[in-house]
């Protein structure tokens, strides 16, 4: 069984025409953090959802610009790269980040979905990326959780 075998993918759960989806992405690692953020920008696209794209000093920063979208956009995706390898802090960075994106949802009651790729080297995280060759697409697929999220709430709330 492959990493992902059975995540639900790309895959888009209704015309989402009319939504609105943020997405903060990271500054640092930016040829991985640029792929993320053109697999989300695709399923966008293909949704029909409008976006609004900011960019984060660091992964540390992405809750609160994330919290920031939130008041204006149906949807929030946040997207960033913590590396193992590269830095010491990696576990407090990323749980850090983790805990910032869920308080930000829920406070907001927007659906914030987590891009942050965490992994122990470089290559896992290109392999993540959405690159050619990849293995699997994290942008794109935040991107199609948020608005499969956005969509539910839309008629959980209409009704």
């Amino acid at each position: 069984m492959s990493a992902g075998e059975h995540a639900p993918g790309l895959a888009l759960a209704a015309d989402a025409t009319g939504l609105s989806l943020g997405i903060v992405a990271a500054n640092w690692h930016l040829d991985i953090v640029d792929a993320l953020l053109a697999g989300a920008l695709r399923v966008a696209e293909r949704a029909g959802v409008k976006t609004e794209v900011v960019r984060a000093p660091g992964a540390l920063e992405l809750p609160v610009l994330a919290q920031a979208l939130a008041e204006d956009n149906d949807a929030v995706v946040a997207l960033g790269v913590v590396v193992r390898g590269e830095t010491a802090h990696f576990d407090y960075v990323w749980q850090t980040v983790a805990q910032g994106l869920l308080r930000a949802s829920l406070d907001s009651r927007t659906p914030i979905t987590h891009g942050v790729l965490t992994t122990e080297t470089r290559e896992q995280a290109l392999n993540r990326a959405g690159l050619p060759g990849s293995a699997e697409d994290k942008g794109g697929e935040a991107a199609a959780a948020a608005v499969n999220a956005a969509l539910e709430l839309r008629t959980i709330r209409s009704s």
